[in-house]
């Protein structure tokens, strides 16, 4: 049987199904998957099918009428970190890092729809014409951004972003390279302490998986509040841990929760930490306050290609909220932060560490930097990796009074 042959086929049955469930009302799953049983079996008396066909066959048949189609199977691989439905006739997939095109496709752009409207209404959300473009959180955790006609053009575009069930622990990082044991100690020590640390990084350098490894460090004891556009972060270890995420305005235009709400409601709980998942706009502002005003240990994530870039998108993002010299913007933001870690993705697709820099303050107007460690390049292996490895520049950390506070103390850098 040919797939086009085996497509027909699929959509026969379930055609079948449905005409049923029309006629006799509401059926149970279990029925649903007897029925489509029946069905691929009468078939295999006159087309020869393998166990594993019609064990495929009944699965898509299932999926396609109780689940999310062809999106089903891809959901529930755990090697799949990407899912992106460019129409109805092209699927991709990121799987170890690498994006391949999917086979199989959806049979129409109204079955397509019909999914998109299946996720978005399990979490009591709407997308359509008048607004077309949505953010949703699945039950899972996964993240789904959804994009219409007309403002997609080649159909509706959809995209799911994936998290492992147990999030990346750091001793996973150190044994697939991404940063070194002794880059990873050093942050353990500073993470205790509580100094301020920003994570920066293009999209896709791991910054939300870094940052849940980085969460391991912070003592049991402490209350944690974490504060995100969507819920993605997995913090492990906390039992005193306040989880609060934004919401969108509601049909009319009304009833947002923003991250600065967040924030600033944030500071009545009695925190002894607060996370940013990402800071994207003048929610900045709040990040700032928090820092200089005795939270220490905040940890908050952006994207910049650099550490330089982030401090001036910071910059940008502050000013965006309030109306202040930009000298008095870059005093905050040198007040606030005091280390920030740079993660990049290389050309074989692995993500790594490239920078940890130490804010030192003002010097002539500048914010100043100092790179603590730096990856260094090494050439290019046999299947493709780039060797390399992050290495310490040789200066030493500045500022240590919070470590002496703590009562830690570090190796030399």
């Amino acid at each position: 049987m040919t797939k086009e042959e085996e497509k027909r086929k699929c959509q026969e049955i379930q055609e079948k199904i449905l005409q049923e469930m029309d006629s006799y009302g509401e059926i149970t799953d279990e029925e649903i998957a007897e029925r489509i049983e029946e069905y691929v079996l009468k078939m295999g008396h006159t087309i020869y099918l393998s166990a594993a066909k019609k064990e495929s066959m009944i699965r898509k048949i299932f999926n396609a009428i109780r689940r999310l189609d062809v999106l089903q199977e891809l959901l529930e691989d755990p090697a799949i970190t990407e899912i992106m439905v460019n129409g109805p006739n092209y699927i991709f997939i990121e799987r170890d890092g690498k994006i391949e095109k999917y086979p199989q496709t959806f049979s129409s752009q109204e079955k397509l729809e019909d999914v998109i409207q299946q996720i978005v209404a399990t979490v009591n959300r709407r997308v359509n014409e008048a607004d077309p473009i949505v953010d949703v959180r699945m039950l899972d955790g996964s993240r789904v951004n959804v994009v219409l006609p007309p403002i997609a053009l080649e159909g509706p575009i959809v995209t799911i972003r994936k998290f492992p069930e147990k999030p990346i622990c750091m001793q996973r990082l150190i044994e697939l390279h991404s940063i070194t044991e002794e880059a990873a100690d050093f942050l353990k020590s500073l993470v205790r302490a509580k100094y301020n640390i920003f994570i920066s990084g293009g999209t896709g350098s791991g910054k939300t998986t870094f940052l849940n490894a980085l969460s391991e460090f912070i003592p049991a004891e402490e209350r944690i509040i974490t504060i995100e556009d969507s819920a993605e972060l997995q913090i492990q270890g906390i039992s005193n841990l306040v989880r609060l995420e934004a919401r969108n305005a509601n049909l009319e235009g009304k009833n947002a929760i923003t991250i600065r709400d967040l924030i600033k409601s944030a500071l009545r709980m009695r925190p002894d930490r607060i996370i940013l998942g990402e800071v994207r706009d003048a929610a900045a502002c709040e990040l700032l306050s928090v820092m200089n005003t005795g939270h220490d240990g905040s940890l908050c994530t952006g994207h910049a290609n650099s550490p330089p870039d982030m401090l001036k998108r910071l910059e940008t993002l502050v000013l965006m909220g309030m109306d202040i010299p930009l000298m008095a913007v870059r005093s905050q933001i040198a007040s606030a932060l005091d280390i920030v870690v740079q993660l990049g993705r290389l050309r074989d697709k692995s993500r790594r560490v490239l920078e940890i820099d130490e804010v030192l303050g003002i010097a002539e107007g500048e914010i100043q930097l100092k790179k603590l460690y730096c990856f260094r390049e090494e050439g290019q292996g046999a299947d493709g990796r780039v060797l390399g490895m992050l290495q310490p520049t040789g200066d030493s950390l500045v500022h240590q009074e919070k470590l002496k506070t703590a009562g830690i103390s570090i190796k030399t850098v």
